[in-house]
């Protein structure tokens, strides 16, 4: 895979040096687990602290299909 820069928004979650696509998720999920923003009732839904809302637009909860949507926009 190639590696992608993340921008800022995303930097701040995964580091700032260029990674594929493949560890770019790896390290979300990595973050998404150790902080618990699984939701408890269902497990597909992320909910978003505050670094995980500015890369996700503000909205306080996606879909874990809707994240690899909205991180993609982060990434060049």
């Amino acid at each position: 895979m190639k590696p992608l820069n993340p921008d800022a928004t995303l930097a701040a979650v995964v580091g700032d040096k260029p990674i594929p696509r493949t560890e770019i998720t790896k390290r979300l999920w990595a973050y998404i687990k150790k902080v618990g923003l699984q939701d408890a009732k269902n497990r597909r839904m992320i909910n978003a602290d505050d670094k995980l809302k500015a890369l996700f637009g503000g909205k306080k909860q996606v879909s874990m299909f809707e994240m690899t949507k909205l991180v993609a926009k982060h990434v060049s």
